[in-house]
């Protein structure tokens, strides 16, 4: 299993390093210049629309608020507890660098998935089929790119979140509660079958009350370890960037695997590149791309600055990073240090829901791509078949576990950027012109 675990690992280093340091960060480069650094410009903007937003179009699944949860609830999972500090154990603390880094300009790319996915998806009033799919095929005019991009994101909707987030779940209430792993991966997988049996007006009404919940939750345990150990805030963020460009160092990390776990851990927790957003922000009742794209900017900005940051800050803070714990593990040793006792507990519960919220938000994903390439009738089984995979996440190996979620992001990645990069011109469009828009 290792040797497996090893095999597949190497693989997916080998894409992210250099392939993918060079397609995300060009990409994202070139997205940011394209829209006119969107990111800072119409910033203030994306702050009033996450505030005040109000839905406008009869069509679409769910609120623009909603929409917004809902892909908030896909993002912020288990990747931004367990797979930041795993990144943070195995890349140094320059990792976290790299995840601001990507996270800044990739946030374009976030923009103009979520405007693209807008204008692109195919609906009959609450019905609403969105996703890269659509703007391959319809703007791009590029059927086999848009099946393509359906048959790798199916399967690694299937093979990657099912696992990865309830791993993570499973470990966290076995270290900390004593629950077998085979235990939480049955309560997981009933509850998220509750959920998403209901389909995306269900998974929506629950984004929008356990989102600002689990991110709420996360901020203030947070808050307390950073207060508890803030003397020590200069002395770690000179070390960040210091580990962030350093080749060699006493610590044995390099700028490349700084690099490395940055891009991976970045992508993982923001998803920007992935193409996601155009299923989420695709199913909003609004007929104006850019207020998508200002949701978009907004999501990204919370998640790579915010409940990032806090996972690395306590960790870093606490100096547990070189405990030899790793994963959701560190992160309760982290916040025990604050908080004995009760800091371990906190965790757990954050990252079950930082978990449940991405399998049920993910769960929709993977039935748009599954659709899309098997047509509608197998939504049904996909929901069934989903919810089956998951008590196996939650026995199976870490290593191996991670492993493939970092490959299958990479394969999914790379026909979604090609539309995002051609039809860079309608996302353009959307982030300057305000002239057909009244936000609110």
């Amino acid at each position: 299993m290792n040797q497996i675990a090893d095999l597949i690992q190497s693989a997916a280093d080998w894409l992210f390093v250099p392939v993918l340091v060079i397609v995300l960060f060009g990409t994202a480069l070139l997205m940011s210049v394209r829209l006119g650094f969107v990111q800072i410009r119409r910033f203030p903007e994306a702050v009033r629309e996450f505030f005040g937003g109000k839905a406008r179009g009869t069509e679409g699944a769910l609120s623009p608020f909603q929409a917004f949860m809902t892909a908030l609830a896909a993002t912020i999972g288990t990747g931004n507890i367990a797979g930041v500090a795993a990144g943070i154990v195995s890349g140094g603390p320059g990792v976290l660098f790299w995840i601001w880094c990507y996270g800044f300009f990739a946030t374009a790319i976030k923009f103009a998935e979520a405007v693209l996915g807008l204008t692109f998806r195919q609906s009959r009033g609450q019905e609403v089929q969105s996703g890269p799919m659509y703007y391959l095929r319809d703007g791009l005019k590029s059927p086999a790119l848009a099946m393509t991009y359906a048959v790798v994101a199916g399967i690694a909707a299937l093979t990657t979140t099912p696992f990865t987030q309830t791993n993570s779940i499973a470990l966290v209430m076995n270290t900390q509660v004593g629950v077998p792993l085979w235990v939480s991966g049955v309560v997981v997988a009933v509850l998220t079958w509750l959920v998403i049996i209901g389909g995306i007006k269900s998974i929506g009404r629950a984004a929008e009350k356990l989102s600002p919940l689990k991110v709420g939750l996360f901020l203030a345990g947070s808050l307390v370890v950073i207060v508890s150990f803030g003397s020590r805030l200069p002395e770690v963020l000179a070390l960040v960037f210091r580990e962030a460009f350093t080749t060699q160092s006493a610590l044995g990390f390099g700028i490349f695997t700084a690099m490395r776990y940055g891009l991976a851990r970045g992508l993982y927790a923001n998803e920007a590149g992935y193409g996601t957003a155009a299923v989420a922000y695709g199913t909003a009742q609004s007929d104006r791309p850019s207020q998508q794209g200002l949701n978009a900017v907004m999501e990204t900005f919370i998640v790579s600055f915010g409940t990032c940051t806090l996972t690395a800050l306590t960790i870093l803070l606490t100096g547990v990073w070189q405990s030899g714990q790793t994963s959701t593990a560190a992160v309760a040793l982290a916040f025990n240090a604050a908080m004995p006792g009760f800091g371990g507990y906190l965790v757990a519960f954050c990252v079950f829901l930082f978990g449940y919220t991405t399998l049920i938000g993910w769960a929709f994903y993977g039935e748009q791509f599954l659709a899309y390439w098997l047509g509608p009738g197998i939504v049904k089984p996909y929901r069934w078949i989903y919810c089956l995979l998951i008590p196996f996440g939650a026995i199976a190996k870490v290593n191996l576990v991670w492993a493939w979620g970092d490959l299958m992001n990479a394969l999914q990645i790379f026909p979604n950027l090609i539309g995002v990069i051609a039809l860079s011109g309608i996302a353009a469009r959307a982030a300057y012109d305000r002239s057909k828009e009244t936000l609110g």
